[in-house]
């Protein structure tokens, strides 16, 4: 197995974006609604529920068509007063980084371990949500869902970032906050992190990975 210059083990930290290093963006997707004139629900049930929007942002994942161009399809679908210019970044910019992960994960790369981001995208212009909170210069690898026209949950989109962080499942890690994209990678044989409280899953990591997360001052 590899080893840093110290002896230790070098592991691959996998991690997922929105959910993981950034809070929940549900609260703020709400807010967002009710500045706007919606329903609080509206985002999220257009995105995940309605046949169109579900399409549309399945398409945007894999990028099939761009921000701009998804934009324009979700603003009609949301309704007809809603702005298409930039509406991905206005519905985002609210959602804070997760600061307890991300601390994590300057810790983990300072300790010698491999950082692999791996996110399911939503666009990466005009809005970049990574260059947004600041945390797209952390990762030795980034497998971003529209740039290798595969998302998570499909195998393949794993096995790729087990290549490209080059180290063997075993010696990685693979953080998520929804439960469905966990069994692709741990069928790969890699340890998986279930993200349901920041605090928790910072907790399991710093035991696993051997780091401790510190919140810079």
């Amino acid at each position: 197995m590899p080893h840093g210059t110290d002896g230790a083990e070098i592991h691959g930290l996998i991690l997922d974006f929105a959910g993981v290093l950034t809070a929940n963006p549900g609260p703020v997707h709400r807010a967002w609604c009710t500045s706007e004139g919606l329903a609080q629900g509206a985002w999220r049930s257009t995105l995940n529920d309605h046949p169109e929007g579900r399409r549309l942002y399945t398409a945007l994942e894999i990028g099939e068509i761009g921000q701009a161009q998804w934009n324009e399809g979700t603003a009609a679908l949301l309704g007809k007063h809603v702005d298409p210019v930039n509406l991905m970044g206005r519905a985002w910019a609210g959602v804070p980084v997760a600061r307890r992960m991300v601390a994590l994960a300057r810790a983990a790369r300072s300790a010698g371990h491999r950082l692999a981001l791996l996110s399911n995208s939503f666009g990466l212009d005009p809005f970049n949500p990574y260059e947004h909170v600041g945390i797209w210069d952390l990762f030795d690898v980034h497998v971003v869902s529209e740039l290798v026209g595969m998302a998570k949950p499909d195998p393949a989109i794993y096995r790729l970032t087990l290549d490209r962080i080059g180290l063997p499942a075993e010696r990685c890690v693979f953080v998520d906050d929804h439960a469905v994209n966990l069994p692709p990678a741990a069928d790969l044989g890699v340890t998986t992190v279930h993200v349901t409280d920041e605090d928790a899953a910072v907790a399991e990591l710093e035991e696993l990975l051997d780091v401790t997360a510190v919140l810079a001052a």
